[in-house]
């Protein structure tokens, strides 16, 4: 059976059901004993939730050094 640290490693990838079966049948078997990893199980599956639920940021525009950098090496013939 899994311990308490492997099922808050595998925490993430149980709940986007990215584990293998022998892992994803691991964490249940053990969630079935372990209230404390049940709880966090539930609690890392809210966070996920209401971070996925956030709206994206938008990409800040480049800054006007970085685009005179972009320009400079543009200019500049390959030495290549």
């Amino acid at each position: 059976m899994m311990s308490c640290e492997q099922v808050t490693r595998a925490a993430g990838d149980y709940i986007e059901r990215k584990l293998r079966l022998r892992d994803r049948l691991g964490v249940l078997a053990h969630i079935a004993m372990c209230r404390g990893c049940r709880a966090y199980i539930a609690q890392f599956r809210l966070t996920m939730m209401a971070l996925h639920s956030l709206p994206r940021p938008a990409a800040a525009p480049p800054s006007e050094d970085l685009l005179e950098r972009f320009r400079d090496q543009s200019r500049k013939p390959d030495d290549q």
